[in-house]
């Protein structure tokens, strides 16, 4: 079996149990700038911790403006049972401050800009071009470089070799969707931890022996 049918089949077992897979982190409806934020926090944090967080944090600042204004050490406080959060606090105003004086106080659009903004990485960038913007992006997280390892689509060498590999090897049109189910996936059949392959709806069948 190729790596090309591998991924059709993959690809009919995530439609079938998350046929709409849903943006795990909470953020205000339209608001690019708490999406950023809420992503930005995500990093070496679990989704569920964030959520509890971020209405704390956005109901006291939910533009650039307003963050910009609010002291590092205040926004380190709400954010504190995060990680990295004294770095996270002070990227947060950081990237607000610019944001309000290089972009007109909005999210820009491009990789090359999102990843020069303070703290916001290539798969930061990834998730906002492919969730705000609607472009065809794949970024890759601790359980999807997981998954595609196990899976046989990529060697696991590096998140940004796993981002190519299956990049290759999935319908570019496909990407967005697949990032969201494929996170969703692993947490629930496919942990990094106690996990058993032959009750697992993909290992099972398209799994490395």
């Amino acid at each position: 079996m190729t790596k090309k049918e591998k991924a059709i089949g993959i690809i009919k077992i995530l439609d079938q149990i998350y046929p709409e897979p849903p943006i795990p982190l909470k953020h205000k409806q339209n608001n690019h700038f708490t999406f950023l934020v809420a992503v930005l926090l995500s990093a070496r944090a679990t989704d569920k911790v964030v959520n509890q967080i971020t209405p704390i944090l956005f109901a006291l600042a939910d533009t650039p403006e307003a963050m910009m204004k609010i002291p590092v050490e205040q926004i380190r406080q709400i954010i504190k049972p995060i990680g990295l959060s004294p770095a996270k606090a002070k990227n947060i105003q950081a990237l607000s401050k610019i944001l309000v004086e290089q972009f007109g106080g909005k999210v820009p659009d491009s990789f090359e800009e999102l990843e020069s903004l303070p703290g916001v990485g290539h798969k930061t960038a990834s998730v906002v071009m492919a969730q705000v913007f609607k472009q065809p992006a794949f970024p890759v997280d601790t359980h999807i470089h997981r998954l595609a390892h196990r899976w046989g689509l990529s060697n696991g060498k590096s998140v940004v070799q796993t981002e190519r590999d299956l990049k290759k090897v999935f319908p570019k049109d496909r990407w967005r969707k697949l990032h969201l189910q494929m996170i969703f996936f692993g947490r629930e059949y496919c942990p990094a931890l106690r996990h058993d392959r032959m009750s697992c709806p993909i290992c099972s069948r398209y799994g490395q022996k």
